[in-house]
């Protein structure tokens, strides 16, 4: 397994892995395949390139099977703060800690930040492997936030935790 940051030519085969995790965990992300589906290839592209937003990948013999994204603020006064996203271990690699090596490898490109001190996520009450997960890697909860997500008719709870670098 090998890890790597994300760029245009990776563009197709990101798009298709976060189609088919906005299909498999709708109550995980806030977008929906439907919304993502219909944006062009230049708009994949441009979030791999983009100095706001970094995103590693897990390659398994050159097939893109996991991603983790990490969001930067423009803004001055919250320049110190960076939000994990976009986090998905396709289902035939899972269970072999590949989302704990995904974590750990945006840490490292993390602290390279300049100025950055901490990293914030959202994650869905209830989806107790990730909550796992992101404890195991040393985030904290520090609040609740109910009726965050819509699918259908059902509404998810967001669960907002943090870990400085």
């Amino acid at each position: 397994m090998a890890i790597q940051r994300l760029d245009a030519s990776h563009a197709l085969a990101y798009r298709a892995l976060m189609l088919e995790a906005y299909d498999r965990h709708p109550q995980a992300f806030t977008s929906s395949v439907r919304e993502r589906a219909v944006l062009p290839l230049r708009w994949w592209e441009a979030r791999l390139t983009s100095p706001q937003d970094l995103l590693l990948g897990a390659f398994e013999e050159d097939e893109l099977v996991g991603i983790v994204g990490l969001a930067f603020e423009a803004r001055e006064k919250v320049r110190h703060k960076s939000t994990l996203f976009g986090m998905y271990v396709s289902d035939k690699v899972r269970q072999r800690g590949l989302g704990y090596q995904l974590v750990q490898a945006l840490f490292e490109q993390a602290r390279g930040r300049p100025g950055l001190k901490l990293i914030q996520l959202t994650v869905t009450a209830g989806n107790d492997a990730a909550l796992a997960l992101y404890q195991r890697c040393g985030f904290v909860q520090f609040g609740l936030e109910p009726l965050a997500v819509r699918v259908g008719e059902d509404y998810f709870d967001k669960i907002h935790m943090w870990r400085e670098i």
